[in-house]
């Protein structure tokens, strides 16, 4: 059994736009490279810039709650750390996030585009040399998984609903062509290959109101966990994987179990 990667995507900044990658070399026990290492935390989140420790996505600006930031789209330099935001195709703000007066000013933006108040106003998280993911409140190892999406999965549900479903929505690391739809949830324990490095499946992705989100139109429009379980009795889509040997891939690399 065996199929394909299409396309490769990171998230820099937790909640913000995904960024296409050509290529990126996986290392063994280290997570996709420069994945959710930065946030944007709420006011009232257990954030503490002196002692990381893992925090759920409630406690972060994401689309679960704020479907609006669907509606920028934005460019972060992991290392040079500028953000730049563009609105409805137009440039809206870019700063340095390196600098203190930088990550205040970004601040202010979301604050205002949210209405934040000013005891409301969100905390710019970094993780150091640990990540932000979803899972990262199960263990360091889920803290370093990779995330992958079926492509066949997605479009079955879609055929399912009667609906197009944008595989966006469920914003993943790698996203693969070519194996029967939803057979890698029978892949737990299991070990894949993508081109030179491989992997062993960890976990299924349960979903949450964040896939409810069209990245297109930021709006709330299908509710695809209801939908999940209302066709396949389960809320899963894709599943996240742990590194075992590295190496480069990149878009066309094969996958096989």
């Amino acid at each position: 059994m065996s199929g394909h990667v299409t396309d490769l995507f990171h998230y820099p900044i937790k909640g913000l736009s995904a960024q296409r990658l050509k290529r990126v070399e996986l290392i063994p026990g280290e997570g996709f490279p420069f994945d959710r290492v930065f946030g944007f935390a709420r006011h009232d989140s257990d954030y503490d810039p002196t002692h990381f420790k893992p925090l759920p996505k409630t406690q972060f600006i994401v689309l679960a709650k704020d479907e609006r930031l669907a509606g920028l789209q934005t460019r972060f330099d992991p290392k040079g750390r500028r953000l730049q935001i563009r609105a409805e195709g137009n440039p809206a703000f870019e700063d340095d996030l390196s600098s203190a007066p930088g990550i205040a000013r970004t601040i202010d933006f979301f604050a205002t585009m949210f209405d934040f108040g000013p005891e409301q106003r969100p905390k710019f998280a970094y993780a150091g040399p640990n990540r932000f993911t979803d899972v990262s409140v199960v263990s360091r190892e889920m803290m370093n998984a990779v995330s992958l999406i079926n492509l066949e999965s997605v479009r079955e549900l879609a055929r399912l609903i009667g609906q197009e479903l944008h595989p966006l929505r469920f914003r993943a690391n790698i996203y693969f062509d070519g194996l029967p739809p939803f057979s890698e949830l029978d892949l737990l324990n299991r070990e894949i290959a993508i081109g030179p490095a491989r992997l062993r499946v960890t976990m299924r992705t349960g979903r949450c109101a964040a896939t409810e989100v069209n990245p297109e139109t930021a709006r709330r429009d299908i509710p695809v966990p209801r939908l999940l379980l209302q066709h396949l009795g389960h809320a899963n889509m894709g599943v996240y994987a742990e590194v075992l040997d590295g190496g480069g891939i990149e878009s066309g690399a094969l996958v096989s179990v």
